[in-house]
Formats: structure tokens, C-alpha cells, sequence
């Protein structure tokens, strides 16, 4: 996979920019690294790149910012550094489109493992086998009123328009309605959504379901205090 893979690396930091790039380099990845957002926004839509790391404080145009930009254009992975793991910037970031991130100083292994991670899931985006999903399925689609989820063409409908999500909103959807009622604990959706093998910060889950929630229905999955969320049946 790392071999043929095309990373966008957008960070200030000199040091930091050429010991990171070398290290990805090492592990097989094809690196393009900026040092500022709007450098960085133009060898995105140049090169278009598998999967972008946008540090959260870079000049010109914010990482969080660049994210934005970028999530406009493509569902293309983008995983978010940041100096401070309690930073605003983070949930920012995620809100933003970022699917997760890293807090700085990281090590390189950790890095290459979140990247390979992030890329299994993207391109895997179906997830584990749904196929005792819902007794009303037909042909791939799962059915939740107006919510409509093709499991096979991995496209989502509400009220018979199309919802866009991004391939991790997709595989927490796929999640979610693949045991309706059930409460689905945050690190539980960690490790099958993100493939977090570890702990993992569960405020990219809580950001990741509120922005699910503003496209198929702030109602149609349920918080349970104490326990995570379930899909309403």
C-alpha cells in the first residue's frame, strides 16, 4: 500500500517538515511537502494526493482552514496535527472535515501506523459484513423512515435525495446500521470505525456523529448518557 501512496505534508516547522518527510519517505510513501496552507492547497489540486497531513498552525491559510478547502473538493483523507492535544484546534479540525489527528511531538512509527490506518478504512469503506444487518433489507438497502442506506452502491438517501458523507461518516453509518437499537460504546466505534487498536480520543467519535447528525437527521441517532449511541430502528 505505501508504496504507491501520495502523501500531502503541509507544516512550518523546518525541522519538523524534512525529519517527517524523510521518515514517510523511509516506509515506501511518496511525499509533497508545503510550507504554508495556500503552497499547500495548490499541490493538493495538482496532485491530488491520497491522504493529506495538515499541521493546524501553518501561515497563510490555516490547516483548519485548508481542511475546509479541501473537504469542498474531495473526500480525500486528511488527518490533522496539532502541538496541543486539549487544543479547540483539534475539535476544529475535526469539524472541519479532518478524519483524525495527531498531537506533536509524534513519533514516525506512530505516524505511519494512524496513515496506514486511516488508508485501510478508506479503502475499505464498506466495513465488516452487514449482511445480517436489518430484516428490511432488499437488495443492500437498509430502510430507517426516510433514511434510506444502499450497503452495496454505498449511497445514502433521505427523503429520496442523496446525502454526500465522507467515507468515515459512511463506515460509522454502516456501523450504527448494522445493529439498529444497539448502543455502540465510543471506544467500541473507535476501534471498528478507526481501526484504533489502542485507546484512542473520543471526541473524534462525539465530532464525527454530530456531523452525521446534520446530514441524515439530528434525531436519528440517540446519544445514551454514559454508554455511546444507537441508530434509532
Amino acid at each position: 500500500m505505501a508504496d504507491q501512496t501520495h502523501v500531502l505534508f503541509v507544516e512550518d516547522d523546518d525541522v519538523i517538515r524534512e525529519a517527517t518527510q524523510l521518515a514517510l519517505e523511509r516506509d515506501g510513501f511518496v511525499v509533497t511537502a508545503m510550507p504554508d496552507g495556500l503552497s499547500g492547497l495548490e499541490a493538493f489540486r495538482a496532485d491530488r494526493p491520497d491522504i493529506a497531513l495538515l499541521d493546524v498552525m501553518v501561515p497563510g491559510l490555516d490547516g483548519v482552514s485548508l481542511c475546509r478547502r479541501i473537504r469542498d473538493e474531495s473526500t480525500v483523507p486528511v488527518i490533522m496535527l496539532s502541538a496541543r492535544a486539549d487544543s479547540i484546534d483539534v475539535v476544529l479540525g475535526l469539524e472541519a472535515g479532518a478524519d483524525d489527528y495527531v498531537t506533536k511531538p509524534f513519533d514516525g512509527a506512530v505516524l505511519v501506523a494512524r496513515i496506514r490506518a486511516v488508508l485501510r478504512r478508506f479503502g475499505h469503506a464498506g466495513g465488516p459484513d452487514r449482511g445480517e444487518a436489518d430484516s428490511s433489507a432488499a437488495g443492500g438497502v437498509l430502510a430507517f423512515g426516510d433514511l434510506e442506506i444502499d450497503t452495496e452502491g454505498m449511497e445514502v438517501r433521505r427523503a429520496g435525495q442523496p446525502v454526500a458523507l465522507t467515507p468515515t461518516e459512511m463506515r460509522l453509518l454502516l456501523e450504527f446500521s448494522s445493529a439498529p437499537g444497539t448502543v455502540l460504546s465510543r471506544d467500541k466505534l473507535l476501534e471498528r470505525v478507526w481501526d484504533y487498536g489502542w485507546g484512542g480520543d473520543t471526541r473524534v467519535v462525539d465530532v464525527h456523529v454530530q456531523r452525521l447528525r446534520t446530514k441524515i437527521g439530528q434525531d436519528r441517532i440517540e446519544t445514551v448518557r454514559g454508554f455511546g449511541y444507537k441508530l434509532k430502528a
